[in-house]
């Protein structure tokens, strides 16, 4: 079954549906949009994909070169805790002109005494995914996932690819219905 492929005009770049581009795209990234075209063809055809310069991958360097306002850039971080003796993690996605609420909203969500981010090599080695890349689009199955409650909609949201050399855009609802996100508001303050 076949699927138009969405025109998207945001910033200045040139998207591609990301699954025509696999060279765009972390191979975790690629595996699970095919797993997930096979479910959900007519949400995955949304999926696009643009190539960016990897040194510009950083959120706020990669807005004001291609010209993406930061509101529609989403940050995905890994947070951690523990509570008696376990550890508890969770893969946040914020806008990216907010900050993770660390110690109030996701700190309670994670019902841990301290939350933290993850410190980088521990998430690039347990996403297999890049640094400046980490997206929610192909975590390991047992990482809790949450979005930001203002991500939920149907407006177009710039996120990581899974590697530095591209960047992924997708309605924030379609995000959310493929990856079976919990919606939780106040994640990013």
């Amino acid at each position: 079954m076949s699927f138009a492929t969405p025109s998207l005009s945001l910033g200045q770049v040139r998207w591609v549906g990301a699954l025509e581009h696999p060279e765009l795209l972390g191979p975790v990234v690629h595996e699970q949009l095919r797993a997930w075209q096979t479910e959900h063809p007519k949400l995955v055809q949304q999926v696009m994909a643009c190539e960016i310069d990897p040194e510009l991958s950083d959120t706020a360097v990669m807005s004001e070169h291609y010209d993406i306002p930061m509101d529609t850039s989403v940050n995905c971080v890994l947070v951690a805790g523990k509570r008696e003796g376990v550890e508890r993690t969770a893969a946040v996605a914020v806008r990216a002109s907010t900050r993770a609420d660390i110690n109030g909203t996701i700190k309670r969500m994670l019902d841990v005494r301290k939350a933290s981010f993850v410190p980088m090599d521990r998430a690039v080695e347990e996403s297999s995914m890049e640094y400046g890349g980490i997206t929610p689009i192909g975590l390991p199955e047992n990482w809790r996932f949450v979005v930001d409650g203002s991500i939920d909609s149907d407006a177009w949201i710039v996120i990581g690819s899974g590697i530095r050399a591209s960047k992924i855009a997708v309605p924030g609802s379609v995000l959310v219905a493929l990856t079976g996100a919990e919606v939780i508001e106040g994640l990013g303050r």
